[in-house]
């Protein structure tokens, strides 16, 4: 046994780390295996200080998201991504060994392993299916779940749209869980995939945000990972009432982002940015139906599930070898097939017109 085995904490033993697009497969000339926008929007550069720390919180960043989410400033702290907001959210309310979170598979792997590094309990309750195809919220069952567990739940967390799955969640149903849920635990809205939502007028962009008014419970995090096309500079943000957000500051590293970073993402979030954005939206939308129907033909695909985000989820007759004949083909897809409820099922991330036709080629 290593000197790292025998000083570890005793449940990182047992724990699988997230396995993510980048971790799990490399290689191949056309990535479409991590949801990722196939170009970033040209911005000017600037000059800055390298020699200094970053702000703690951009004040410029914060209030130019405000903007963009219509909330206050003090609702907005920007973090190395949705995963560091994960991460905030757990080390901060939730007691090792003795709370739990919620999740409802099949949904993002980042709240169980985030949970289980910090020694919190994992309730899941799994969506269930709805008459329109989709896998929806079983409300109910959670609800239950929550009264009954014998562990405290903490947070519990709603991907909205659904990764992977591509989805909306009934809004109807969510405002049920979070008025069930009222002030005993914290429920978190995961936004990662709004602008796509709203792109395809499936949500409203701010709908949700607006709720922080009525739902002292309600914790929202965004990204501009996904719609914004900047992955590479890892900025997200947690969105909730002013009580949550100092707690969350207590936590939070003294300098989070770096400030090139900072730079970057507040250009993307001026009007110049935010036209970019929607312009590549527009594009990757009408990528996505393309490819839904070219691909609903094949003898092969036995579901297209419904999507409105960057991203198409296929049940297929044998996903292990679809994503390899991909590989070899130099075009990386995503296997979904460990995942609750999806047997033998891919995940296409949808890239430019090119890759998308480049993937068409390999495919059989």
């Amino acid at each position: 046994m290593t000197v790292a085995a025998s000083l570890q904490r005793a449940h990182l033993a047992a724990l699988t780390p997230y396995a993510s697009a980048r971790r799990s497969m490399s290689g191949g000339a056309v990535w479409l295996n991590a949801n990722e926008a196939p170009a970033t929007p040209a911005l000017a550069t600037n000059e800055t200080q390298l020699n200094r720390y970053p702000s703690f919180q951009s004040s410029a960043l914060n209030q130019a998201y405000a903007n963009y989410a219509q909330v206050n400033v003090e609702q907005v702290l920007s973090c190395r991504g949705s995963d560091e907001a994960i991460d905030l959210l757990i080390r901060s309310f939730c007691e090792p060994q003795q709370d739990a979170i919620m999740i409802t598979t099949p949904t993002y792997g980042m709240y169980a392993i985030s949970a289980q590094t910090q020694g919190a309990g994992v309730i899941d309750v799994p969506l269930t299916a709805a008459a329109d195809g989709t896998l929806q919220l079983n409300v109910d069952e959670m609800l239950r779940a929550f009264n009954s567990s014998q562990q405290q739940i903490k947070l519990v967390f709603v991907c909205n749209p659904s990764n992977p799955l591509g989805n909306n969640v009934n809004l109807a149903e969510l405002e049920h869980l979070i008025i069930g849920v009222g002030e005993q635990a914290l429920v978190v809205i995961d936004e990662a995939y709004i602008e796509f939502a709203a792109q395809s007028n499936v949500q409203p962009l701010n709908h949700i945000t607006q709720w922080l008014a009525k739902y002292p419970q309600l914790v929202v995090m965004r990204t501009l990972s996904k719609a914004f096309g900047l992955a590479a500079i890892r900025c997200g943000f947690a969105i909730a009432n002013t009580d949550i957000i100092e707690v969350l500051r207590k936590v939070i590293a003294p300098y989070p982002m770096p400030q090139p970073c900072l730079d970057i993402a507040a250009r993307a979030l001026s009007q110049e940015g935010i036209s970019a954005m929607q312009q590549a939206l527009a594009t990757t939308t009408a990528q996505r139906l393309a490819f839904i129907q070219a691909i609903a033909a094949k003898p092969w695909v036995k579901k297209v599930w419904p999507s409105c985000t960057n991203f198409v989820l296929l049940d297929v007759e044998n996903a292990e070898q679809l994503v390899e004949q991909c590989r070899l083909g130099g075009v990386l897809i995503r296997n979904q097939s460990s995942q609750r409820g999806l047997d033998n099922s891919v995940r296409v991330s949808i890239g430019s017109e090119a890759e998308m036709q480049q993937l068409m080629e390999v495919l059989p």
